[in-house]
């Protein structure tokens, strides 16, 4: 590991009117890779020449980005069973100091308020009646109708602070509940909406997180893909995997930032999105 006054002597160099000099500098703390991110930032807040500052602050970027990616595709391959986690991923992109403790504490606390409500006895319905009073009347979980495409709904700690967050963001706060309750509720992948699937011994029905939990079934599905002159398919009907939400998430998070015009953000997670998923054509 480099020491304190290696990255000094480096960093001093940053100032270099060489460009060559500068690049090859940037390219040794790139290659010395993501773990001197916190000396980097100890420097910057001590170095007040603002030319180095933003040259420090565009390396600390990229070993971000650098590092969310490895993360991402590390969870894909290892432990994508683990929602949580790969919300807490996609969160680090915009919050890259976020402490996945401080969510599960969150989701806890959700979970704790649900549990007193429930008991053995509940029949299918009268456990999402429950979830659905719990989060949607005593929380306040609501759609973010007024800045729908605002990246924050992709954004698992916003989502869980603001109550506020769009259809996939919704469901997912849902599943993570329903799974520590052990109800069996599921994402599923429809055009333009996200939602949930509870199917367990024979039952089953749909959940539309993003309109407080409303109930409804195969055939509204039908008439909703009919609305939208869409072919039903499987996928529209059955549950997905939690990579699928994360993938989702990203491609969200990709509208998000072209709404906002910053198309720099939305060609990275572009980046990403194309390591996570295969069949991803990349740069439209």
């Amino acid at each position: 590991m480099i020491k304190d006054s290696e990255l000094k002597a480096l960093v001093t160099l940053l100032e270099d009117e060489d460009e060559e000099i500068v690049t090859h500098v940037e390219q040794k703390l790139m290659e010395i890779g993501t773990g001197v991110i916190p000396l980097l930032e100890a420097e910057w807040e001590t170095n007040f020449n603002p030319m180095i500052q933003r040259r420090i602050e565009d390396l600390i970027h990229t070993l971000q980005f650098e590092l969310f990616q490895e993360r991402l595709v590390d969870w894909k391959e290892n432990r994508a069973d683990n929602l949580l986690e790969g919300l807490w991923l996609v969160a680090t992109y915009q919050y890259p100091d976020l402490d996945i403790d401080e969510l599960k504490q969150n989701v806890h606390q959700l979970y704790t308020e649900v549990w007193r409500e429930f008991s053995e006895e509940l029949m299918p319905f009268d456990q999402v009646r429950i979830m659905n009073s719990v989060l949607f009347n005593k929380f306040k979980f609501r759609a973010n109708t007024k800045n729908f495409h605002s990246p924050a709904n992709s954004m698992i700690n916003a989502v869980l602070e603001s109550k506020k967050g769009n259809p996939i963001s919704l469901c997912s706060v849902y599943l993570l509940i329903a799974k520590k309750m052990e109800i069996p509720v599921y994402g599923v992948n429809l055009p333009n909406l996200f939602i949930l699937k509870y199917e367990s011994e024979g039952t089953e029905f749909y959940i539309n997180a993003f309109n407080k939990g409303l109930i409804f079934s195969r055939d509204d599905i039908d008439n909703y893909l009919d609305h939208l002159n869409i072919p039903p398919q499987d996928l529209f009907y059955e549950p997905c995997s939690h990579l699928d939400i994360v993938l989702r998430s990203l491609r969200n998070l990709i509208v998000s930032f072209e709404k906002l015009g910053d198309y720099h953000k939305s060609d990275e997670i572009k980046i990403v999105l194309k390591r996570l998923d295969d069949q991803y054509t990349g740069f439209e």
